[in-house]
């Protein structure tokens, strides 16, 4: 399987561009779901150790239904399918540039979630237009082993997010180990008190926030993935929810840039505009770089063909 590896602010990406499954016609969401229902072992083979690793989000490059796009494109972590990811379509912006398959300017890519549009600016700088993104619920109380009662929003930025209001240590790398347990531990408390997004989706990102470090960042986050692992950027999608939470608040106008900052102080800007819902529409930059091109082999007596899941 012919695989690039990029990183985008630090958050990897790894994007098959040939032998992947064949997934037939239709939609992508209803690829995506063939993809997840008859190839349950594709997406720990990839990503998991030995091949991989927890923090790996891939991007299984397919046709696309809408004509009017350069690709389609089905993100997944080490469990399933995502609807969304905006680091890794940073990412993929920069591979089809490596790849030779688009110039700086204007495209669109057909996901699960339908088309999505990113403006490359050079070789390794994009603006993703992300889907639309909204509040759900506003200061939801869930009560947490060790922590107390534990405030915050639920948003989403394309994936379901829960925003704390506060963190439970200093969002600082040396204190990483303690953010995942906490955020691990509210997530595991929202699923036993059956707090949920939309159409009870499951809530699977847990987001805390502090002031920025940098004297041009406006905040730092820790962002806690479906996996387990935390995002080393400041997180596409997590910042799309942030924004839809100020916005609803009155806190932040259409148009004005926000500089977040991730654990590890990479940053992604961030603007928005009033959606055609309720909610608003991001447009994040960052920068990503092309760190491998590889072939992934599968050896059938290979005891973890299909990845180590402890």
């Amino acid at each position: 399987m012919q695989v690039i590896d990029s990183h985008t602010a630090g958050e990897p990406t790894r994007v098959v561009v040939g032998g992947g499954p064949d997934l037939g016609a239709g939609s992508l969401a209803e690829r995506a779901a063939r993809l997840e229902a008859e190839h349950g072992d594709f997406c720990a083979s990839l990503l998991c150790e030995p091949r991989g690793h927890e923090a790996m989000v891939g991007a299984l490059l397919v046709a696309p239904s809408d004509a009017d796009c350069v690709t389609g494109v089905i993100y997944f972590n080490t469990l399933r399918p995502l609807g969304m990811c905006g680091h890794a379509t940073i990412g993929l912006a920069v591979t089809l540039a490596h790849l030779g398959r688009i110039a700086p300017g204007q495209h669109r890519i057909d996901t699960p979630l339908g088309p999505v549009s990113f403006d490359l600016h050079d070789a390794n700088t994009a603006t993703v237009v992300n889907v639309e993104s909204y509040r759900h619920a506003k200061d939801v109380a869930v009560p947490v082993d060790g922590l107390g009662v534990v405030v915050g929003d639920v948003a989403w930025g394309g994936n379901w997010f829960f925003l704390a209001k506060s963190a439970p240590v200093a969002v600082e790398a040396g204190n990483i180990r303690a953010l995942t347990d906490a955020a691990l531990a509210i997530r595991e408390a929202l699923d036993r008190s059956g707090i949920t997004g939309a159409d009870g989706a499951r809530i699977d990102h847990v987001e805390f926030f502090e002031p920025a470090i940098s004297s041009d960042a406006h905040s730092r986050n820790f962002v806690l993935c479906p996996g387990g692992a935390y995002d080393r950027s400041p997180c596409g999608t997590g910042c799309s929810a942030k924004l839809a939470c100020l916005a609803a608040d009155g806190a932040w106008p259409p148009g004005k840039e926000w500089v977040q900052e991730s654990v590890i102080g990479s940053t992604y800007r961030v603007s928005y505009r009033q959606g055609a819902g309720a909610g608003i529409v991001a447009s994040i930059t960052g920068q990503a770089f092309v760190t491998a091109e590889t072939n992934l082999l599968f050896h059938a007596e290979d005891p973890y063909i299909h990845g180590i899941r402890l």
